[in-house]
C-alpha cells in the first residue's frame, strides 16, 4: 500500500499515461506495451527518493517539564540526606540557582532555547548531585570503620561547590543572551529611526 502512495509510483503513473496517450495519438504503434512500460519505469526511475519522516522529538519546553519532575524527585531525596552544615549551605545555594534556572517564565524559555544548557542543568540534577551526595553517604559510613583518613565531606563541598559555579555559569550565559538580545533591538529600533 506504501508503494502505491510513493512518489516513484505517482511519476510512473504519469510516465505511463503519457504512454496511453501517444498510443491513442497513434505514435507507439504496435509497440504500445513497450512504450506504456518504458515510459512508467523512466517515470519511477527520476522521480525523487522518498524521505524518511524526522524523529519526533520532544521540544525543549517538555524536557524542561520532566526535568522539573525529576528535580522535585532530587529535592524529596536530599532532604531525607543529613549533611554537614557546611555541605548542606552549599546544597541549598545549588538548588536555589537551579530552582530560579527551572521557575517557568521567561527564564525557562531562553533556557529551552540553549541545548547546551539544559544539557547541563539535566547532567547537574540526575547525575551529579545525586551521585555527589550518594557517594557521601557511603563514604562517611566507610570512614567511621577507618578513622584517620580524610573526610568524605570535604570532598562533598568541593564537588557541590563546582556544580554551584557551573550553574552560575550557566546563568550568567542565560543573562548575556539576555542582554545581546535587548542591545541588538536597540541598534535596530536607532537604525529604523535614522531611516525615517
Amino acid at each position: 500500500m506504501g508503494y502505491l502512495e510513493s512518489r516513484k509510483n505517482l511519476a510512473g503513473s504519469a510516465g505511463g499515461i503519457a504512454g496511453l496517450a501517444l498510443t491513442f495519438t497513434g505514435l507507439a504503434g504496435a509497440y504500445w506495451p513497450a512504450v506504456v512500460l518504458g515510459l512508467y519505469g523512466a517515470g519511477a526511475l527520476i522521480a525523487p527518493p522518498e524521505h524518511p519522516p524526522l524523529p519526533d522529538f520532544p521540544d525543549p519546553s517538555a524536557q524542561l517539564d520532566e526535568l522539573r519532575g525529576d528535580f522535585s524527585k532530587l529535592r524529596e531525596y536530599l532532604n531525607g540526606v543529613e549533611l554537614p552544615p557546611a555541605a548542606a549551605g552549599r546544597l541549598t545555594e545549588l538548588t536555589e540557582i537551579l530552582t530560579a534556572l527551572l521557575d517557568p517564565g521567561w527564564v525557562a524559555a531562553v533556557l529551552a532555547q540553549d541545548p547546551e544548557g539544559v544539557h547541563t542543568l539535566s547532567r547537574a540534577i540526575r547525575q551529579d548531585i545525586p551521585e555527589a551526595v550518594d557517594t557521601f553517604v557511603r563514604t562517611r559510613w566507610w570512614t567511621r570503620m577507618t578513622p584517620g583518613t580524610e573526610p568524605p565531606e570535604r570532598h562533598l563541598e568541593r564537588q557541590l561547590a563546582v556544580l554551584h559555579e557551573e550553574s552560575e555559569r550557566l546563568a550568567a550565559q542565560l543573562r548575556e543572551t539576555e542582554a545581546r538580545r535587548q542591545e541588538s533591538l536597540t541598534r535596530y529600533l536607532e537604525d529604523r529611526g535614522r531611516s525615517q
